[in-house]
């Protein structure tokens, strides 16, 4: 299925409905993911009392527009945003929550800063609400300069050993086709300067019911980036977890289950 955006972008989604279901929560995927691998995220949730819509965010899986290309951070929170109003629109008595996984995180804390009580509450896997190793090793420096020389030069994206520690998880992650293997040097930009950015300078005006979840042996968004925005924020009703020895993937981890338990029970204590 497809959804019109703000600006003519058609979003792919697929929504999973619980007929009795207490509410629904819309999904934001990682950075080059797409809405399939939160199939079984969506399965657990869905069972357990919640409509669940996932979308493959703009410039990625089979939405239709530039596949690893984006021009504005912007852009992402209004695709937030549409899948927010459709969820509200199809289910105009249930509450929304929305669940993010690292860029998603980003993308969840930017809709949660723009779009002030909208949504029941938040949750947050490994989120990339800061400065990632991954942008010092590209040179900051060089790549603003070279965004706006060749916004739409693409640059191969790395295939991270280190998001899972389930060898299983890495392999079917390097061999998925609708996983991104290329992003333009302006998306970059816009995901790891200008996007974390707009989160720090805002971080003390979010203030939804948030449960922010990490792994301590992650190396993509470290823990320190987790902890630093449940620390900044101005939520008074903030949760944070962390998991020994799970790496970014959490949600893919071999204890995965646990972790959707965890996230259940603080979804229905809010729903």
């Amino acid at each position: 299925m497809f959804v019109k955006s703000f600006d003519g972008v058609q979003l792919r989604y697929v929504v999973d409905t619980n007929p009795i279901a207490k509410a629904t929560i819309v999904i934001n995927h990682g950075f080059a993911e797409h809405l399939g691998r939160y199939e079984y995220v969506a399965e657990v949730l869905c069972k357990a009392g919640y409509t669940v819509y996932r979308y493959d965010t703009r410039g990625h899986g089979q939405t239709l527009n530039k596949l690893g290309h984006v021009t504005d951070y912007v852009m992402w929170i209004k695709d937030c945003e549409t899948m927010v109003e459709l969820a509200k629109e199809q289910h105009p008595d249930l509450p929304v929550f929305m669940l993010g996984h690292s860029m998603g995180g980003l993308i969840t804390a930017m809709y949660g800063i723009a779009y002030p009580h909208v949504l029941q509450g938040q949750v947050f896997s490994g989120p990339a609400v800061n400065t990632l190793p991954q942008a010092n090793a590209l040179n900051r420096t060089a790549l603003k300069s070279l965004s706006k020389i060749k916004p739409d030069f693409m640059i191969n994206n790395p295939v991270e050993d280190a998001i899972c520690s389930d060898p299983q998880v890495v392999e079917d992650y390097k061999n998925d086709p609708l996983v991104l293997h290329k992003a333009s040097v302006k998306f970059l930009e816009q995901f790891l300067i200008k996007a974390p950015q707009y989160v720090q300078s805002n971080v003390q005006a979010y203030d939804y019911p948030c449960l922010l979840l990490y792994g301590t042996k992650d190396t993509i968004v470290p823990p320190e980036v987790t902890r630093g925005f449940y620390e900044a924020i101005g939520s008074e009703d903030k949760t944070i977890i962390k998991y020994d020895d799970l790496y970014h993937e959490i949600l893919n981890e071999p204890m995965k289950d646990t972790i959707l338990k965890d996230i259940v029970e603080w979804l229905d204590a809010r729903a």
